[in-house]
């Protein structure tokens, strides 16, 4: 792998994209000085280890040729700085633990937290180009590494630098060619490295294909576990989740052989030197060139340098690794903001104009064509049309989550003023979507969703408006009792009266509501719709529907259908109805 990085880096550097990982680090050099005291702190400590460790070995030879020697006078001195070196390394390697795992924890928080932030405050259409499981690995995995590369790359650097120096030159000092001999696995270990991590990231690719697979598979079986059971098709989901399971332990198995084949090949390497500077230190120790204890230092000292020289190599490809997760996540925070001031209307009582737009999600797909429509307060005013034909689109234009590329959407106040429908507008919406919209936790944490500082009585009052408190009472909590994810523990419209409820108790000037009737009874869809308009005559409410009931109570239906918004008359809503 620091072959394959080394040749990222070059190639990079070649095509003027080198730029990019340059401003990656940049980046991620912006959260290290946000914690340079304790990444100093832990470069300081990784120093003085390192220095420890070359002291106590250093004294660990001179104890031995004390002994040998039968000098006496010396002994304790070298037996305290061996021992006092080695506790003393103990004592700083767990402190060192201590300060790396608070500065990752801290720097993923602040990261994450930075992160988390620019999505939830993404334009809509920008966001909505990012599968879900994308945007979750980019959080957890990709910022991990980023927080990791952040407090480490810089330290591991310079500490892996410092002891390479410092154990080369404590070898070289006592014998030039031993130090090149416990150098000589490098030039080996470079040589057969391209081929070794090409192997290793091709097998490595393909457990990750398969874990991502294996992780869609159950992730998508659960959300449709109703639909399994219902279609009594849980023994063959049990029997792709098994072969998935069996071609992840295949390719597992075949990966884990060829590291193993690898391992011997290096641990083979790796001997061959060790024999190799074994045999040299026997035949100085047999010519009386070096001391028993001198030889010991060798041997210990080799292996350190092995090991300070894997590890500065080892910064090629997590400085390729860091860039790559820093540019992921930099690609979800240079996302497009919303303008997110909201602007509330002074003015409670408020008409919807939209006049001529044009949208359209992709270039080439039209969604909404020259459309215009009309919303008054006090009225109920009705999307229809086949699914996927655009009213969703049409309520996502309102709430100012995507803009029209031509013509106007505008607030008309009774004043005369107007206003641009955008996000900073969006405030002024009460929104009940499709589909559960309930969140884990209380009845009560869902209401204030809509409004936080709301008393116990507004909710009460919101609940009795949308005809939940009927059944909330009787709960054993009532308001305070426990929501799961997505509602579960109520029944679908018990979940959609209490997100009805939610909206009201955000009392803003215009309501939306999108197939938000859909789980009621027709009576208590009427009687819904009845209290609404009974104890909020000034809204403006507009909703998206296939109910005859609902289209029956309405002042005016539009119907969306291939990419055109049309007014129907009273004729083609009669005829509607019957339809249905």
């Amino acid at each position: 792998m620091k072959i394959e990085s080394l040749e990222i880096v070059k190639k990079k550097r070649k095509d003027g994209t080198f730029r990019e990982m340059f401003d990656d680090w940049k980046w991620i050099f912006t959260y290290s000085s946000r914690f340079k005291g304790r990444i100093v702190l832990y470069t300081v400590l990784g120093l003085i280890s390192s220095s420890l460790g070359l002291v106590s070995s250093i004294a660990s030879k001179f104890l031995i040729d004390v002994i040998i020697g039968r000098k006496t006078d010396k002994l304790w001195l070298a037996a305290l700085i061996t021992v006092g070196g080695a506790l003393a390394s103990i004592l700083i390697h767990n402190l060192m633990s201590r300060v790396t795992l608070k500065l990752e924890v801290d720097m993923t928080n602040v990261v994450r937290a930075d992160t988390y932030d620019k999505v939830m405050k993404a334009k809509w259409q920008s966001l909505n180009e990012y599968p879900s499981g994308d945007i979750l690995n980019r959080f957890h995995t990709d910022i991990g590494n980023v927080a990791g590369n952040a407090t480490n790359w810089i330290p591991t650097l310079i500490i892996s630098l410092y002891s390479f120096i410092a154990t080369f030159i404590v070898i070289f000092h006592y014998s030039p060619v031993m130090s090149l001999i416990a150098l000589s696995s490098a030039p080996v270990l470079l040589l057969v490295g391209k081929y070794l991590i090409k192997k290793q990231r091709e097998y490595q690719d393909s457990v990750m294909k398969t874990t991502s697979a294996l992780y869609s598979y159950e992730s998508e079986s659960l959300y449709g576990i109703d639909t399994i059971k219902s279609f009594g098709v849980s023994d063959r989901f049990n029997t792709g989740h098994n072969g998935l399971q069996e071609e992840y332990r295949h390719i597992s198995l075949v990966k884990n052989a060829f590291v193993i084949k690898s391992n011997i090949f290096m641990a083979l390497t790796s001997l061959v030197v060790q024999f190799g500077a074994y045999a040299y230190c026997l035949f100085l120790l047999w010519t009386g060139s070096i001391t028993y204890g001198t030889m010991i230092l060798f041997l210990q000292q080799r292996i350190n340098l092995s090991g300070a020289f894997k590890n500065v190599t080892d910064m090629v490809p997590q400085f390729v690794t860091g860039s790559v997760a820093a540019h992921r996540v930099r690609e979800l925070i240079g996302l497009p903001g919303e303008n997110t001031k909201a602007e509330r209307f002074d003015e409670s009582s408020v008409t919807i104009e939209i006049r001529d737009i044009d949208f359209s999600y992709t270039p080439d797909t039209p969604v909404i064509t020259g459309s215009s429509m009309t919303a008054l307060p006090g009225k109920i005013t009705a999307l229809v049309g086949p699914s996927g034909e655009g009213k969703t689109t049409v309520i996502r234009l309102l709430l100012g989550m995507v803009e029209p590329s031509s013509g106007s959407m505008e607030y008309v106040f009774p004043s005369g003023a107007r206003k641009h429908i955008d996000s900073t507008s969006r405030v002024n919406i009460s929104y009940v979507p499709q589909g559960n919209s309930l969140m884990s936790g209380t009845i009560e944490y869902n209401m204030r969703l809509a409004k936080e500082d709301a008393t116990e009585e507004e909710i009460t009052n919101a609940l009795k408006m949308a005809c939940a408190w009927d059944f909330v009472q009787k709960l054993p909590d009532g308001i305070k009792s426990e929501v799961k994810e997505k509602g579960k523990g109520l029944s679908e419209g018990q979940a959609q009266r209490i997100a009805i409820a939610r909206a009201l108790l955000r009392d803003a000037p215009v309501i939306l509501m999108d197939e938000a009737t859909s789980a009621l009874d027709v009576q208590t869809e009427r009687e819904v719709l009845k209290n609404i308009l009974k104890r909020s005559p000034d809204k403006t409410f507009i909703i998206t529907t296939h109910r005859p009931t609902v289209l029956s109570m309405c002042d005016s239906v539009y119907r969306v259908v291939d990419t055109r918004i049309t007014l129907l008359t009273e004729d083609e809503i009669n005829e509607l109805v019957r339809q249905f």
